[in-house]
């Protein structure tokens, strides 16, 4: 079934996008959460308008991106988080507390879904965290885990 997609949808396409879907996948999922639209041949106008209206909001995006990138380019965020004597942590550090501590240290505000952790920080000490901030606008920071008395 052809659709023309009203938001971005993750593995399928990108606003503005006309695209073949499975039949089910349309009628159960994309229609009725208002994600897609069934395509017909008076789309063309429409799907070029949201084309050109998020070509220019991905040129902002990724302006406002590159900006955030150059502020935390090489930073040092430190969280204090409760640790055992061998330096093992009693919890874990997750990409919701590196964000909390981001936004109260640099004053930047970023989706927690942005931070790309392959598993929680579980003891003390300096680690390397890659935050991408755009699709291809990716930037490292380092979080220094201190343990807290």
């Amino acid at each position: 079934m052809k659709v023309l997609l009203r938001e971005d949808v993750r593995g399928v396409g990108r606003r503005g996008d006309v695209v073949e879907v499975a039949g089910g996948y349309a009628r159960n999922f994309l229609l009725p959460n208002g994600k897609a639209l069934e395509a017909n041949g008076k789309m063309a106008e429409q799907a070029e308008s949201m084309r050109k209206s998020r070509d220019q909001r991905d040129a902002k995006d990724r302006e406002a991106a590159q900006a955030q990138a150059a502020a935390l380019a090489g930073a040092v965020i430190g969280i204090q988080a409760r640790a055992a004597a061998g330096g093992r942590l009693f919890g874990s550090i997750g990409p919701v507390e590196i964000v909390s501590a981001i936004g109260a240290q640099k004053g930047i505000e970023i989706d927690q879904h942005k931070v790309i952790l392959p598993e929680h920080l579980k003891e003390v000490g300096s680690s390397q965290v890659a935050i991408e901030l755009f699709d291809d606008v990716v930037v490292e920071i380092s979080i220094e885990v201190i343990a807290q008395g």
